[in-house]
């Protein structure tokens, strides 16, 4: 049936739970666990006139999303491998979460993306949408969603 699946997380509590949920769901199975990453990519803020908000470099950005994202996908990879799940972690940059989701799943050929049912909350949520159903909406890949 499903012999690949593609887990994101954004690191929140319930993606966490997601995760852990989908190694034993993959082991059931016996499929792999391709673990996802969107990290945002670099923008400049500005604030009044001209005034600079954040002043990392791009370069110093891009290595602590990288750095983070590596955190939380190794403490993952680490619990599949204890359950003796084949995983690997992966991440990629993009300001389009769901859709760096997508074209994740189906560069790594997953049969499967198992996702929670949201991440963000409050205001964020709200401006962002939600990405689970902007996958649900747009993927030609099944998707189970975890509550």
């Amino acid at each position: 049936m499903f012999k690949h699946i593609l887990v994101p997380t954004d690191g929140s509590e319930l993606s966490q739970q997601t995760a852990r949920h989908a190694i034993a769901f993959a082991k059931s199975i016996g499929a792999r666990i391709t673990f996802f990453s969107a990290r945002p990519p670099y923008h400049a803020d500005y604030s009044g006139e001209g005034t600079l908000v954040d002043f990392r470099s791009p370069e110093e950005f891009d290595a602590a999303t990288e750095t983070k994202a590596k955190s939380i996908l190794d403490e993952i990879c680490k619990l599949a491998t204890e359950a003796g799940v084949q995983s690997k972690a992966v991440s990629d940059v993009s300001d389009v979460p769901y859709r760096a989701i997508i074209d994740a799943a189906e560069s790594y050929a997953c049969d499967m993306i198992f996702m929670a049912s949201h991440g963000r909350k409050g205001l964020s949520s709200i401006i962002m949408g939600s990405q689970t159903n902007k996958v649900l909406t747009n993927s030609t890949i099944p998707v189970l969603v975890y509550r």
